[in-house]
């Protein structure tokens, strides 16, 4: 819920799956069709999204990315998200589309990648996963040991399907993003975290996502809490193609 914020195996991630296993929305997929080759960004690119996050009384805001510049050093982005108690901006810098050097992959919070984290994987091909294990260096002196600094993220890639925003209805490929952070403390376990990405070559980006996430209470109780953290959608409104392009 866009509050900012290491140790259990992967595997956690994993034995969590059922608890979210019905969050993906939308039609079913089919892994017959093309790969998905990489995007080719334009300087002025611009997404805007509507999202919301909760449970009772959600957040809601409205989210853009935009394109300032492309050079041998990778991609710049800018992220800005306004709504009314939401007002939040920052940068983020990519490798190559889909490798993040900085950004955000939970909530708003910027980590920095010494070796990119993996986001997405082109070409993006029905029935294809990888897995990155990637440190974040942006954090607080710890002493040495005392938690993981790494993020594990995985990510399949399930199939070809129809999905509709409020942009329109597109033909994407639906990701499915496990994720487990690097935010464990003294009194509870790190941050787990399953999503739903629907990314649509049309628009050279994700038209849809649907994120869910929890982590537990460290105790002495074999019932350790489960506290949920974020559920969260955020739909393409429209997309802006840079560079004079149609």
């Amino acid at each position: 819920m866009l509050k900012f914020a290491r140790g259990f195996a992967f595997i956690a991630v994993v034995v969590g799956l059922p608890f979210l296993a019905g969050c993906a929305t939308g039609p079913a997929v089919s892994r017959e069709g093309p790969a998905a080759e990489a995007p080719t960004y334009r300087v002025g690119d611009r997404w805007t999204y509507k999202a919301r996050d909760g449970f009772g009384l959600p957040v809601i805001w409205d989210e853009v990315h935009e394109v300032t510049a492309i050079g041998p050093d990778g991609i710049t982005m800018r992220v800005t998200q306004r709504g009314p108690s939401v007002d939040n901006a920052r940068i983020e810098k990519l490798a190559a589309p889909g490798l993040v050097r900085e950004g955000a992959v939970f909530d708003a919070e910027t980590r920095v990648f010494p070796q990119p984290l993996p986001r997405y994987q082109f070409p993006l091909k029905p029935g294809e996963s990888w897995r990155g294990l990637v440190a974040n260096t942006r954090q607080p002196p710890e002493p040495p040991g005392a938690y993981s600094r790494s993020i594990s993220h995985w990510v399949s890639v399930d199939g070809w399907g129809k999905v509709t925003t409020p942009a329109g209805t597109f033909d994407a490929l639906r990701l499915k993003i496990i994720m487990q952070l690097d935010d464990e403390t003294p009194w509870r376990w790190p941050t787990q975290c399953s999503y739903y990405a629907w990314y649509a070559p049309a628009v050279r980006g994700i038209v849809m996502e649907e994120k869910e996430a929890w982590y537990l209470e460290k105790s002495n109780d074999r019932g350790a809490n489960r506290i949920r953290s974020q559920s969260a959608v955020v739909e393409l409104v429209s997309f802006t193609p840079g560079g004079g392009a149609k």
